[in-house]
């Protein structure tokens, strides 16, 4: 009897040994398994076939424009998938989607291409890679940083005469920079100046001021101006106007032209261009008459201009920028404005160019070399009406070309400062300073007059010991002209932009001198 017990209960044993066995080799071959399913996804990428490539691009020829960029991506990723992890499509390919299919946030009236067939990638939430969503994704990063951030082809930005430098960026570079860390495509002021996210925020705002469109604000055909203390229903519906344009904090809807409300007229003035008066006219309520759909426009347009920029100007310490719309010169040091001048420009038939240089000299008491085109046409033909012209402008025959000495009847004044460049374009004194009372000032033949000279020359010398403000002033009125070389050159952007918003926060608009607004519009849309 205990041997048949102790049989059974080896049987038992060796049986339970059995079982604990079996179950452990299952427990091996599921983790193997397990471990199998997920080498493509962590330990070896999967590789996109390059036969792929060329059914996409048949398969979507929108994008073809991009295949070059696409295949130098893939070849740097030796056709490694980089939309793909283990989860499905990666985190940075939502925040792209997302950015790519809201683009008039940015500003972009164009809607990115296969629209449905990126919303039914991203909705299904796809977790196995392939190519055609691989390919796909790339082409949408493409588009978005071509539109967003590059903007317009050079060739078309040279069109509408802006020649500041663009900067050739590889965006497929870029990318890994993304991949590495997905927030950095919320956070691309690298890419774009500051201007252009003030900008942004104020599109938004116009945008929602449009759903209400105001209608025009009406004046009685006999009436001229409007002063403090007038009253009219006219005045009410201007209060209303300034109120929604935040140039006044509150709207008392009377009807009377009070202080509070002149104070909000002089604020939309100053943004707008217009002289700085309390005096209501007509010309202001038909600038106040422009549609919010125009501004939008306007805003629109200016934003792309930021996409040319080749980096953001506040990272030089020390910089002169001209906004050629504006009139106005502004000098910045470590990011805060140290003076302000008025410029004037040139005029339609002599356009200031868009460009940057460094300043590298100033020249007091400065000889004009007459530029053999004005020679030509303007002072050659009086010299044939008049002989006695040349001396009484104290102008003389040198090497071949007229020049103006140095003196009170100078054109460029007494001070130039030089900024070497193809366009013959440099900042100067000038003698006509009445012109600078005017609003508009868009009167010389392409070089920039100023308005407050000495003041910019004191503040470049300003740490040069070779310099004191009394020795400026006896340069600029010697009378013998008198190069100096500036130790550090001071870069110098001239820009046209017709809507900037300023430092206080404040969106300014400026009549487009040029008439480059519409056809920047134009391109945008067939773009």
């Amino acid at each position: 009897m205990k041997k048949t017990i102790n049989m059974l209960t080896k049987i038992i044993v060796i049986s339970l040994l059995l079982i604990v066995s079996c179950q452990n080799k299952k427990m091996d071959t599921v983790t193997i398994q397990n471990k199998t399913s997920l080498i493509p996804y962590q330990k070896t990428k999967p590789i996109l076939d390059t036969s792929s490539l060329h059914s996409f691009f048949k398969g979507h020829p929108e994008f073809q424009k991009f295949k070059k960029e696409v295949v130098v991506l893939y070849q740097k990723q030796q056709f490694h998938y980089l939309w793909f992890d283990q989860k499905g499509i990666k985190e940075v390919g939502y925040l792209l989607y997302n950015k790519a299919t809201t683009l008039s946030t940015e500003g972009i009236e164009s809607k990115i291409p296969y629209q449905n067939e990126l919303d039914a990638v991203f909705l299904d939430e796809n977790e196995k890679p392939e190519a055609n969503v691989e390919l796909l994704i790339s082409c949408m990063y493409f588009y978005y940083v071509n539109k967003v951030y590059k903007g317009l082809a050079i060739d078309k930005s040279d069109e509408l005469g802006w020649y500041l430098p663009r900067k050739k960026r590889s965006y497929v570079s870029y990318l890994d920079s993304i991949l590495e860390k997905p927030s950095l495509i919320n956070k691309d002021e690298k890419e774009i100046s500051g201007q252009y996210y003030r900008l942004r925020e104020f599109l938004k705002k116009y945008r929602l001021l449009g759903k209400n469109p105001w209608k025009n604000i009406e004046i009685d055909s006999g009436t001229t101006t409007f002063k403090i203390g007038d009253s009219a229903q006219s005045i009410a519906q201007i209060r209303k106007r300034l109120f929604l344009l935040d140039d006044i904090s509150s709207d008392s809807n009377s009807a009377i032209y009070d202080t509070f409300l002149s104070e909000g007229v002089v604020r939309y003035k100053i943004r707008n261009g217009l002289g700085a008066t309390t005096t209501i006219s007509k010309q202001l309520v038909l600038h106040l008459n422009v549609t919010i759909a125009q501004r939008i426009k306007t805003i629109i347009v200016n934003m792309e201009r930021c996409r040319w920029f080749s980096k953001p100007i506040t990272t030089d310490k020390r910089f002169i920028f001209i906004n050629i719309p504006s009139y106005q010169l502004r000098f910045f040091e470590n990011e805060k404005i140290v003076l302000e001048s008025k410029v004037v420009v040139g005029k339609s038939a002599h356009k200031t160019v868009v460009f940057s240089a460094d300043m590298k000299y100033i020249v007091f008491s400065p000889y004009w070399n007459i530029p053999k085109n004005i020679m030509n046409k303007e002072i050659v033909p009086a010299i044939n009406k008049n002989p006695n012209y040349l001396s009484q402008h104290d102008m003389e025959w040198h090497n071949g070309i007229i020049r103006q000495k140095p003196g009170p009847k100078n054109a460029l004044g007494k001070v130039k400062f030089i900024f070497p460049n193809s366009n013959a374009i440099y900042l100067h004194d000038t003698p006509s300073k009445s012109l600078f009372v005017r609003d508009k000032r868009a009167f010389s033949h392409g070089c920039i007059r100023l308005e407050k000279p000495a003041a910019l020359a004191q503040l470049i010398l300003k740490n040069d010991p070779k310099w004191s403000t009394e020795k400026i002033g006896k340069a600029m009125s010697s009378g013998v002209e008198k190069w100096y070389a500036l130790p550090q050159p001071i870069p110098v952007y001239i820009g046209y932009f017709t809507a900037w918003v300023t430092q206080d926060g404040r969106i300014h608009f400026y009549d487009d001198i040029y008439h480059r607004d519409e056809q920047l519009s134009n391109m945008l849309l067939e773009d």
